[in-house]
């Protein structure tokens, strides 16, 4: 199957799916909507009062949903790379977190308060080399545990996309060790042919897991 016929069969199944159809039905942003709405229904991540940080948050489907429970109790916090258009409800910064900048400017906007939920819906820019994927992709994930070091306060949640492959065994139990409960999370919104999972944190030990 040549390159410009799996495009047109990729956007005909995106079309007949129906996440992206109540999606579009409920104005919201992206169909990842419904992985965070599966699993905050399971789990209860999202409370009133939170505040949660979004990591590489465009276009926006993870913290427009974050805004809409919270009802203005509380504060969300987005960042990304690329541009997102504003939300209600959403404080919005495009920069890179993992550099020193980044960094710089997220504590600015956080002004002083720790972080209740961390979520990161992040994923590499895909090279089409699996191995080179996975190794960006757990990178990712754990630049996102560094970040809960830093800004998560005790007793925080967290949700971070992960792909099953080389190196979640050992992520897995480093997020154990950070966390009193984990939980690995696959939403019926997840692509059946994607190995994308999401690892739930639940009560941040603070520094005091070695």
């Amino acid at each position: 199957m040549s390159k410009k016929s799996n495009t047109r069969h990729w956007l005909e199944q995106h079309k007949k799916d129906p996440y992206v159809r109540a999606a579009q039905a409920n104005n919201y942003r992206s169909r990842a909507v419904y992985k965070l709405e599966q699993i905050d229904a399971k789990d209860h991540l999202i409370k009133a009062n939170a505040v949660i940080v979004d990591l590489g948050s465009a276009p926006g489907g993870w913290s427009q949903y974050c805004a809409q429970r919270l009802r203005g109790k509380g504060s969300v916090i987005a960042v990304d790379l690329l541009p997102m258009e504003p939300l209600e409800g959403v404080s919005f910064t495009q920069t890179d977190f993992t550099t020193d900048e980044g960094l710089q400017a997220l504590e600015t906007m956080l002004a002083g308060q720790r972080v209740d939920l961390v979520l990161s819906d992040m994923a590499p820019n895909l090279t089409g080399v699996t191995v080179v994927d996975q190794m960006q992709a757990m990178h990712l994930a754990e630049l996102t545990l560094d970040f809960c070091a830093t800004y998560l306060k005790p007793g925080g949640n967290l949700l971070v996309k992960v792909f099953q492959g080389e190196g979640f065994d050992q992520l897995l139990a480093q997020t154990r060790k950070q966390f009193k409960r984990v939980a690995v999370r696959k939403p019926d919104a997840s692509r059946d042919r994607s190995r994308e999972k999401f690892l739930a944190g639940f009560g941040w030990r603070g520094q005091d897991f070695d």
